[in-house]
């Protein structure tokens, strides 16, 4: 069984928020306990607008809780009409997210005893709001996440994927449907590299202004490095789907694509490396003369012309033309990153 950082950081928030009340002599600080659940998030960002709504949230609830036990008392029917309205409001205000909590703030006030009802009401009230900022307190202290360590380490783990099924089905030895499972499996793993890439991005927003320019930069950089690898999956995909077709054509146009893409995921492979600070960084990867050649001049000057191809097949050359273009726009930002942050943490070393 293996123990991420979010349940253990939900499990610290409850301990804190729940000695921090016993410690201030609080009722029920089972509510604090309860609070903390609720507010703890993915990410420090998600954390600070999670204290703005869910205080918003416990204001309301607080507010009409107070109004309907005052006027009306305290009883079933009181606290279901009062859950309804509150629910209606946070609708309304698009806080629909911290429902929950809000609901159990008006079941906590409208709970309490009714000879000291408005004492004892904002006592439970706070009680919920210290839960929050426990919540808050932790996301931003303990385990704080990694998000761009773990964002490198799943492009390059997805690059290596795709490399090595290119290198096989251009030798004609991968098995067609378990490549086409795969690339299903694959997409999912992309899809979820684009979502680390918002929580990462979330984490470098404007809230933080220490080294704000260069992790822009860094944003950039990632960016370029997960359309680049999307762009070499769409490589695996088209030869994927025009495998058979693909072997069919002449021994010298497939060599010509085996030899540029094996340069170019090389050249990919590199500049990973670069990244990670195993390459020099003021040494600039670049593809040779003869690699940079236009695919399509070198086809035509092994004695194939274009109609010789069908356009299904030329589709393939465009993916790798393009995927060669990321690559280049990948080499000059990390280059670029490496030589104005060279003060920059290496991402191995965040693996700690």
């Amino acid at each position: 069984m293996k123990l991420g950082a979010r349940i253990l950081k939900t499990g610290i928030a409850i301990t804190l928020s729940l000695f921090t009340a016993t410690l201030f002599g609080l009722p029920s600080p089972v509510f604090a306990g309860i609070a903390a659940v609720f507010a703890i998030q993915p990410t420090i960002y998600r954390s600070y607008l999670s204290v703005i709504t869910q205080v918003q949230a416990n204001v309301i609830g607080a507010v009409l809780a107070l109004a309907f036990g005052l006027v009306f008392g305290s009883n079933p029917i009181i606290i279901g009409v009062t859950a309804i309205l509150v629910i209606a409001i946070n609708i309304k205000l698009k806080l629909e997210d911290t429902i929950p909590i809000s609901l159990v703030t008006v079941i906590a006030i409208l709970q309490t005893n009714e000879e000291m009802f408005l004492e004892f009401s904002i006592l439970r009230f706070l009680t919920i709001l210290l839960g929050v900022f426990s919540a808050f307190i932790v996301n931003l202290v303990f385990i704080p996440p990694k998000y761009e360590h773990k964002l490198f380490h799943e492009i390059e783990v997805v690059s290596d994927e795709i490399f090595k099924w290119i290198r096989l089905n251009l030798k004609n030895v991968s098995e067609h449907n378990i490549l086409k499972e795969d690339i299903e499996l694959l997409k999912e793993k992309l899809i979820s590299i684009d979502q680390l890439y918002l929580m990462y991005k979330e984490e470098n927003s404007s809230y933080f202004t220490f080294h704000q320019y260069s992790k822009s930069r860094k944003l950039v950089l990632f960016r370029q490095m997960i359309s680049t690898t999307n762009s070499v999956f769409r490589a695996l995909k088209k030869l994927h789907r025009l495998e058979n077709d693909f072997h069919q054509t002449p021994i010298s146009f497939q060599k010509e694509i085996m030899t540029k893409l094996e340069c170019l995921m090389s050249y990919h492979e590199h500049l990973l490396l670069k990244f990670k600070g195993k390459i020099k960084a003021e040494r600039n990867i670049e593809l040779t003369k003869n690699e940079s050649q236009s695919l399509l001049d070198k086809i035509i000057a092994t004695g194939e012309t274009i109609q010789d191809f069908d356009h299904h097949l030329l589709s393939i050359i465009t993916e790798i033309i393009e995927y060669e273009e990321h690559l280049k726009h990948l080499e000059t930002l990390i280059h670029s990153f490496q030589q104005y942050h060279h003060g920059e943490k290496e991402v191995d070393s965040l693996n700690s």
